[in-house]
């Protein structure tokens, strides 16, 4: 995410043509997918973590609920912070699309699919049958004019309307589902004590759907007007196989390295505070605080820039988390010393 964001700001433009920024803008363009697909995966594994502590189907599923409409609402707020702290901008882009806009209602989707089916493989079903549905209407959903009857604000929703978005629903929300997907399939692994199976049977999963991927590629279309890079269902499978078998991979990884999982920590950290490094560091790739390097930096000096500049993420990431600590620390005292009578 951080490299997408750092290599497209900074670097210049005689250097973007170059086959090497092509690829490394390609391999950045798996950001906004794991993003999405992760917020899936985290959904299931947070309503299943819901139940196992005690609370209900109903109450855990209005937890995931509430997280996607949290995250919806702050789709807002990051527009508004980028429309105080950069001024200058329209005031139409408050209302611009963009991943977070996407990520909240498909959680909420998500959610509510996983309350209604109680069982796994039903459930499995539908969070497939449902990224299926979105990545396949893609292609018609870009072309079709019954869009043009929906209040324009909704359009922007569902398809490209220039800068008035950065992401749709069709096919971005479809990575939600199909991260969800995978999270049925990881809670069951680890509920039968077979993840190590499980992640094997992932991986082959990922190869094959990007087999398959790439394969129906090579096809005719069955679309009058669709593109490889932005509307093709085949590219959706691709992208999703890739990030099945980078999980399953990494899994492995963890337990090759279980005597020096310490190497891992800071990726795993980031991970967990990724909405925090979303919101602080766009504005600051994009905003006035690098302003002098915006489109002027060669390639490479960009990429000791991104190197820096994560480095950077990661330490604001600690620094987060020590206030926090701190703050409940202090509020944890104060609640105590409430309790103690006074003699």
């Amino acid at each position: 995410m951080i490299e997408a964001h750092t290599l497209d700001a900074w670097t210049r433009a005689s250097d973007r043509t170059s086959i090497v920024f092509r690829d490394a803008m390609v391999l950045a363009g798996f950001a906004a997918p794991l993003f999405l697909w992760l917020a899936g995966v985290a959904l299931v594994l947070a309503a299943e973590a819901g139940v196992r502590r005690g609370q209900s189907r109903r109450a855990a599923a209005e937890s995931v609920c509430r997280r996607g409409l949290e995250i919806f609402i702050l789709a807002f707020l990051f527009r508004l912070q980028a429309f105080v702290v950069s001024p200058g901008a329209h005031p139409i882009t408050l209302f611009r699309v963009d991943i977070l806009n996407i990520m909240g209602p498909a959680i909420v989707a998500g959610g509510l699919v996983w309350l209604v089916s109680a069982s796994r493989p039903v459930t499995l079903a539908l969070y497939a049958a449902l990224a299926t549905a979105v990545t396949m209407l893609t292609p018609i959903v870009r072309t079709a004019t019954a869009v043009n009857w929906l209040p324009i604000w909704l359009q922007w929703y569902v398809r490209p309307s220039a800068d008035n978005t950065t992401f749709t629903g069709f096919p971005w929300a479809g990575f939600v589902f199909a991260g969800a997907a995978t999270g049925v399939l990881l809670v069951a692994g680890r509920e039968s004590h077979a993840e190590h199976r499980w992640h094997v049977r992932l991986a082959f999963a990922g190869i094959l759907t990007i087999a398959a991927g790439f394969y129906a590629a090579t096809l005719p279309s069955i679309y009058a007007d669709s593109s490889f890079w932005t509307t093709s269902p085949t590219y959706f499978a691709v992208r999703a196989g890739v990030l099945m078998v980078a999980l399953a991979s990494l899994y492995f990884v963890e337990h090759l390295l279980a005597d020096r999982r310490r190497m891992l920590s800071p990726l795993a950290r980031l991970g967990r505070h990724s909405l925090f490094v979303y919101w602080i560091h766009v504005e600051l790739v994009y905003g006035y605080a690098t302003w002098a390097i915006h489109r002027r930096l060669p390639f490479w000096s960009a990429v000791i820039a991104y190197a820096v500049f994560a480095a950077l993420m990661y330490a604001a990431v600690v620094l987060r988390d020590r206030v926090v600590d701190v703050w409940r620390l202090r509020a944890r005292q104060m609640t105590l010393q409430g309790r103690v009578e006074p003699v």
